[in-house]
């Protein structure tokens, strides 16, 4: 009933304009430039989401062959709009994909393992499609601490609801253990992995639109709308907790995230 994997329904369009811009954007250009260093032929993305990281990729390797996937039909069709015709995009499951072994030089993931039930399935499905030296490149955010206003919106989802809190904004904020997902690289087949750790000043010109974002803009929607809550007033205080914390807007707000390429033996 909490499906903190399920971005559909107007979702989709709440996240790319609400959340996009603030952040994914700046990480989407990381990931892009990482995955050009070494001029992949083939570049395979999971959990695509609306496509923000698909075309900061497609715009860093224009030669390469990209595939696109995500578990969610409806984000992927946003996506569409943002990448070149050639771009081949499908619904897959980063668990269980659909693709030959050693079928791409490269591997993307930008804030996708964290909704992954089995990571060491889709970390040994992602070492089973690479070509032996193929990279593996994804990203997680670090934890509420170094993520402030993710701890905003879930102080105040627990307020809300104590005896039922939606457990939406505990999961992509889970995985900042470094040396867990160190060990579950190497031990799925990964040679080596580099760990850079991503600090950025996210622009924000508007509370009320990052507000809608972080409230309309994934799954915690949903789990609201099962418990009764009227999402105007949960926006709206979010927007006044955010200006609190932070001043008016625009502005910035720090944000971080860790970055890792994973290379295969």
């Amino acid at each position: 009933m909490d499906d903190s994997t399920a971005f559909q329904g107007s979702i989709p369009e709440h996240y790319d304009s609400g959340l996009g811009p603030v952040l994914f954007r700046h990480y989407a250009d990381v990931l892009g430039a990482a995955v050009a260093e070494a001029r992949p032929r083939r570049i395979l993305e999971t959990a695509a989401g609306t496509g923000i990281s698909s075309a900061a990729i497609a715009a860093r390797n224009r030669d390469a062959q990209l595939v696109i996937t995500d578990l969610n039909a409806e984000m992927l069709e946003l996506a569409r709009h943002a990448l070149p015709a050639t771009a081949r995009v499908e619904v897959a499951d980063a668990q269980a994909l659909p693709f030959p072994d050693a079928s791409f030089d490269a591997v993307a993931c930008q804030f996708g393992i964290m909704f992954v039930p089995e990571l060491p399935r889709a970390f040994r499905e992602a070492r089973r499609v690479l070509v032996p030296r193929g990279v593996f490149h994804f990203s997680v955010w670090d934890s509420h601490a170094e993520n402030r206003f993710a701890a905003i919106v879930d102080g105040l989802l627990a307020e809300t609801f104590p005896d039922d809190p939606p457990p939406f904004y505990s999961v992509p904020f889970r995985l900042s253990d470094v040396q867990a997902l160190r060990t579950l690289a190497q031990s799925t087949g990964f040679r080596s992995v580099r760990i850079d750790v991503v600090p950025h000043d996210a622009p924000v010109v508007s509370w009320e639109g990052f507000a809608d974002g972080l409230i309309r803009g994934n799954p915690v929607a949903d789990q609201l709308r099962r418990r009764s809550a009227d999402l105007d007033a949960v926006v709206a205080e979010v927007a006044r907790r955010l200006d609190a914390e932070y001043g008016a807007a625009p502005t910035t707000i720090p944000v971080q995230t860790i970055f890792y390429r994973a290379t295969v033996r």
